[in-house]
């Protein structure tokens, strides 16, 4: 099974996870050839961009990374047939949405990208090949991924002068915070490696042992690195749904919630991270996982289980509800006629992903009410945010704009969605004075100085508190 190394990995998918993924790797094996390989011809270009303002996603610390690597140890391409047929190792970093019809619409993953790929390697690869999940999947996953690759491990393969096709499967999914990516793969909680062929989970292993320590690394068999994947991602999402649910509770009570999450995150047993309230989570990992999750216990007929985790993603939603519903009845309750700012598109703050995002069903839920919505993210562009809306465009009443006081100007209210830092330092007299009166502000994220915005004339209304 074993082979001479090459030292050339292949990542399929230049995406969130990809990208950064073997930018990191590149940066710390300087010996290793990384080849990330997408169909998508507009995304490879964005990546070899001179430009590194260019790049196709925003992490902070990326781009230094995407200097220092590029065409020295790291390539972006399009050829994909090439750079399977070299590597030893190859990464599936591709797009697994939830199914939209079929069996499982709504909850389990569409997984034709992944077929997809793993043809691709069955054809195309040489020799021994280690494939590596990194991609977020379903438990089980790897059986499908194993058929496939087995079907070309054929002996006909010698008598066509080549050498015999031979795999061996790896899971070793990311456990990454998008705008925290970076720091995250250069010094993560834990690597986790699940396969069933020793030799394999070491030689993936020794990649990472090149910064991290080994005692980080967790080997496991393949389908409980499939499972944990999932399980923490609902983990974390649970934490969220918690406190969002708790900050509904404080506005009634005369609590605050920032003050609730700080006493409960003191318990050591409990801990302070993702007890951060606010207009729900989103992103590409949470909902979907979660329902893959759902589906899972329903397929193996644990109902009360499903139920249970389910209920997280109801929350979220509920969440996003409610503050479009508050926001309409602190507006005299109508939009009709009114304009809106939306401040912040990205699911969270220092990233310009915006899958997911709870921007993304609150502004639907004050555009079907008859608001006007005018947008600014530091980060995302005026395509993406266009793009959620095509339902509503012919309306005319959807702007997006370079600056926030731009987006400000004649509007009724502004909405803080997403926690970007600058939104703390932003000449807030200034957009108090365009603003038509009385002049709203909600702030959904806890971020911004809610006296001082007070003091200058804004009516305020923020998550979790009575003030």
């Amino acid at each position: 099974m074993e082979k001479k190394l090459n030292k050339n990995i292949c990542c399929i998918g230049a995406g969130y996870v990809g990208g950064p993924t073997m930018s990191v790797i590149a940066f710390n094996c300087p010996d290793w050839q990384i080849n990330v390989v997408d169909i998508n011809a507009d995304r490879i270009r964005s990546w070899n961009s001179k430009d590194l303002t260019k790049l196709p996603i925003f992490e902070p610390g990326l781009d230094k990374i995407v200097k220092k690597c590029r065409d020295v140890n790291l390539f972006f391409s399009t050829k994909i047939e090439e750079n399977i047929a070299k590597a030893d190792i190859i990464f599936l970093s591709v797009n697994t949405p939830t199914k939209k019809r079929g069996i499982g619409a709504g909850y389990a993953s569409d997984l034709k990208w992944i077929e997809s790929s793993a043809r691709q390697i069955a054809k195309f690869s040489e020799g021994h090949t280690i494939v590596v999940e990194k991609s977020t999947l379903p438990v089980k996953t790897a059986e499908t991924i194993k058929t496939i690759l087995h079907s070309f491990e054929q002996d006909d393969f010698i008598s066509l002068g080549k050498k015999k096709k031979t795999f061996s499967i790896v899971s070793n999914p990311e456990f990454l915070a998008e705008g925290t990516a970076i720091n995250d793969l250069l010094n993560p909680d834990r690597v986790l490696i699940g396969g069933e062929d020793e030799h394999s989970i070491k030689l993936v292993a020794d990649i990472y042992k090149t910064w991290v320590s080994p005692k980080k690394i967790i080997s496991t068999n393949l389908w409980s690195s499939e499972l944990s994947k999932l399980v923490a991602n609902a983990f974390l999402a649970q934490r969220l749904s918690s406190i969002n649910s708790i900050s509904a509770l404080c506005e009634f009570t005369g609590a605050n919630i920032n003050e609730v999450s700080g006493a409960i995150g003191a318990d050591t047993r409990i801990g302070q991270k993702f007890l951060k309230p606010g207009p729900g989570f989103g992103g590409s990992c949470f909902k979907k996982d979660i329902l893959n999750l759902v589906y899972l216990c329903r397929f193996y007929g644990l109902n009360e289980v499903a139920d249970y985790w389910e209920q997280v993603v109801n929350i979220n939603l509920w969440q996003q509800n409610r503050i479009s519903s508050l926001i309409i009845k602190n507006l005299f309750g109508t939009l009709s006629n009114k304009s809106l700012a939306i401040y912040g598109f990205a699911f969270k703050a220092n990233t310009n992903d915006t899958r997911e995002s709870p921007s993304i069903n609150i502004s639907k839920n004050l555009l079907q009410e008859g608001a006007k919505l005018t947008f600014f993210d530091p980060k995302v562009n005026e395509t993406q945010i266009l793009n959620e809306f095509n339902e509503f465009l012919y309306e005319g009443n959807i702007k997006v704009k370079d600056t926030a006081l731009d987006a400000a100007k004649g509007t009724d209210a502004i909405i803080v969605l997403t926690e970007w830092e600058e939104f703390k330092y932003l000449d807030w007299h200034s957009i108090f004075k365009i603003m038509r009166k009385p002049a709203w502000v909600f702030d959904s994220r806890i971020c911004l100085d809610q006296k001082h915005l007070k003091n200058i004339g804004f009516k305020v209304w923020t998550l979790g508190t009575t003030d």
